[in-house]
């Protein structure tokens, strides 16, 4: 690795990290650089998705005066992990041709969510109007299909689980963002032992980007508290819409 490469990296990894805190969807600056550099497509993907896991954790920092008592949010973590790993394993076992065919229009759809999320919260119910059981269901199932993807792609896991999170909890963005950024933060590290045991980890191009990503998340969670709510739910569909349309525009290549 040169240092133009070296710099490359290094620019990705702050962009990164600070765009997962506010929005999510980093990876989609991280994953193009590792393979400007060289890297093949998988193993691209995979080291990208160990060098995130620092600015994940800088996020949960920045942002954990907005998280709830921490018993709130003990029942997601098995689902999450449970989760990620299938994600991981799919990923491992299978060609990503077929998923990368669908990624698009889930990114797309979890930005739609969120962009209406008033109008389909009077179709299916306000947070605060559902029953406690189907309150719970609901949100396990948003956060299981969250952890499944975040472990096999990543990209835009902030905006799939933003909107998944806006839609069951009756709380405000920046309380979904902060609960975003601990689970992302759990998917990362589940991802990063999988891939270390068992996947093409390019640990030279993880040295340069890990430290970008740790300083940028935590800027990005600081500035999310800064962000009136309308501008940060605007942002993340923005950021949402155009990541679906790329990673349409890629498949279709």
């Amino acid at each position: 690795m040169d240092l133009t490469h070296a710099a490359l990296l290094l620019a990705a990894g702050l962009a990164a990290g600070t765009v997962n805190a506010v929005a999510g969807g980093g990876s989609l600056i991280t994953f193009p650089a590792m393979i400007a550099v060289g890297l093949p497509p998988v193993a691209a993907n995979v080291s990208n998705s160990v060098a995130v896991f620092p600015g994940y954790v800088a996020s949960v920092a920045g942002s954990r005066m907005d998280l709830p008592p921490g018993r709130t949010l003990a029942p997601l973590l098995p689902t999450t992990v449970l989760g990620t790993i299938a994600g991981s394993l799919v990923l491992l076992a299978t060609p990503a041709s077929a998923f990368e065919a669908v990624v698009p229009f889930l990114v797309l759809g979890a930005t739609a969510v969120l962009a209406f999320q008033d109008p389909l919260r009077r179709l299916v119910g306000h947070p605060r109007d559902l029953s406690p059981r189907r309150r719970t269901v609901t949100l396990q199932a948003m956060v299981a299909l969250g952890a499944v993807y975040g472990g096999y792609f990543g990209a835009a896991l902030g905006v799939m689980l933003v909107a998944g999170l806006a839609l069951v909890l009756d709380a405000s963005l920046a309380r979904v963002s902060a609960i975003k950024n601990l689970l992302s933060a759990l998917v990362g590290l589940t991802t990063l032992v999988v891939f270390a045991l068992f996947g093409p980890v390019n640990w030279a191009a993880v040295a340069v980007v890990a430290p970008a990503t740790l300083l940028g998340g935590y800027v990005g969670a600081k500035l999310v508290r800064r962000l009136p709510p309308i501008v940060l739910k605007t942002v993340i569909v923005v950021f949402g819409t155009v990541i679906g349309l790329y990673l349409l525009w890629r498949a279709q290549r």
